[in-house]
């Protein structure tokens, strides 16, 4: 598995013409089956986390939760969700579309949100029970 940790574009004003030592971009990619080696620096402050016990960890910084808190919490990563998309065909009044499109690229995907929302909202007073 290869994963980009990070891209670097040119600053603005930078020469861009063609045959430019410099390129655009950067890219960084590092192989997670086959990452590179820890630093001794590294080795020692792993090692140094590991041996820590849990009761001298500073939480000051972190604020307590409540139940509250958790209220609408959902198990999972909710960005990982990715529904089956099912193609349809539907019927939109003219100016609905009109005013989608009017917005830039991804009016299906607008459309989709729109109905998302709309179903989670009559869906809560179910979740309560």
């Amino acid at each position: 598995m290869e994963v980009r940790l990070f891209e670097l574009f040119q600053p603005a004003g930078q020469n861009r013409k063609k045959g430019n030592a410099m390129s655009k971009m950067v890219r960084f990619t590092m192989d997670l089956n086959n990452p590179p080696p820890l630093t001794e620096e590294q080795k020692a402050e792993v090692a140094a986390l590991l041996a820590m016990p849990d009761s001298e960890i500073d939480f000051s910084d972190i604020p307590a939760t409540t139940d509250e808190d958790w209220k609408n919490a959902v198990r999972g990563n909710p960005w990982l969700y990715k529904p089956i998309k099912q193609a349809t065909t539907v019927r939109v009044d003219a100016d609905v579309l009109l005013w989608l499109k009017s917005q830039g690229k991804g009016y299906q995907t607008r459309i989709n949100a729109i109905l998302r929302q709309a179903m989670v909202r009559a869906l809560e007073p179910e979740r309560k029970v």
